[in-house]
């Protein structure tokens, strides 16, 4: 299995994302290709990659974190993300991992790979710890506004996605909303709770932000912007309650002290079920492809993870499974393009 990896994006990139390539590479897990520019790469290579099965390929630019995804993709066309897109979709790797832009790496690999027959918009699909079991959100930031279908088919791929990740016979499906009853919300969560009531999955109804992190539910559905704000504050408030805990902790006296010494073992395992760098990154789910967008701050750690999670996902044919669903689910074409209403969606 090829994996290629994009050198030149994120925050600590290259040094980071090498080392997380590296360390991925000395595990077997898979075969490395290392996208980016050539001489800056080696720079930080620390000489004979033969041992390791590790590869360059060129790409002579780089998309900024703070770019116009759709003004830098036109400008750089040989830019990192979109070389990482291109060596999948000609067969010569097997799947993409990029800390980069997201909205560059979304796009260029609805350009390059193609949306999967069926799929209107593919979703970034997070999975949280909860104090249950894992739980997978999607949309987390593709897509900032959505229609009611498309809330649908995340459903759908995060249905499949939970059997196949999660090893749910048949995940519960949550949309997150305002309220638990049917006529809270907006107009989006309304209509999308009707289709989902008509729809092959396994609806249990609206959700709210609380009943994410209880684990309720295996699958939460909601638009791009909503996600992406729940991601980023679940971070936030996981890390920052860890520390506010240390911070009481070893400012109430010396027994409190000995106390904390005693509880490192349970503090690092907290720290380690909150941390977004044990999952690495997240699957955009609705391509022709196995694509793995990490965060922007990814340290080596979380690179080497998200690897781990393009490999699980090529084996595991996730892809092919979506594709599966779409043709066996039952969903008709006009149960895709009108809501609850009758409206067109």
């Amino acid at each position: 299995m090829r994996i290629a990896v994009d050198a030149m994006g994120g925050d600590y990139a290259p040094g980071e994302i090498i080392r997380g390539a590296m360390d991925a590479a000395r595990e077997h897990v898979c075969s490395v290709v290392l996208v980016g520019d050539r001489s800056t790469v080696e720079q930080h290579l620390p000489g004979d990659m033969d041992d390791l099965g590790m590869q360059i390929e060129h790409a002579s630019e780089n998309i900024g974190m703070h770019e116009s995804p759709v003004a830098a993709i036109r400008k750089k066309r040989d830019s990192s993300i979109a070389a990482c897109m291109r060596l999948v979709s000609e067969g010569r790797a097997d799947a993409v991992v990029t800390a980069g832009n997201t909205g560059a790496a979304a796009a260029l690999a609805q350009m390059k790979l193609k949306k999967i027959v069926g799929i209107d918009r593919p979703a970034i699909a997070t999975v949280m710890p909860t104090a249950k079991d894992n739980v997978i959100l999607l949309d987390s930031g593709a897509n900032v506004e959505c229609r009611p279908r498309n809330l649908l088919e995340f459903a759908l791929m995060g249905t499949v996605y939970a059997r196949d990740a999660l090893g749910k016979e048949d995940p519960i499906v949550g949309v997150l909303s305002i309220g638990e009853e049917s006529a809270k919300g907006n107009e989006l969560t309304k209509a999308a709770f009707e289709l989902l009531s008509k729809s092959p999955v396994n609806f249990h109804g609206n959700v709210e932000g609380r009943d994410i992190g209880m684990g309720n539910v295996d699958v939460v559905v909601c638009d791009g912007f909503v996600g992406n704000i729940v991601l980023k504050v679940a971070e936030g408030y996981g890390l920052g309650l860890l520390k506010m805990l240390k911070d009481s902790l070893l400012s109430a006296g010396p027994l409190a002290r000995v106390g904390v010494m005693l509880m490192r073992r349970g503090f690092r395992n907290f720290k380690k079920r909150v941390d977004y760098a044990e999952c690495g990154g997240a699957l955009l789910l609705g391509v022709n492809g196995v694509c793995v967008i990490c965060h922007g701050s990814s340290n080596a750690y979380a690179i080497k993870n998200a690897i781990n999670v393009a490999r699980g996902a090529v084996e595991d044919g996730v892809v092919n499974h979506i594709r599966e669903c779409l043709g066996t689910s039952g969903v008709t074409d006009e149960m895709a393009t009108v809501d609850g209403s009758g409206d067109m969606v």
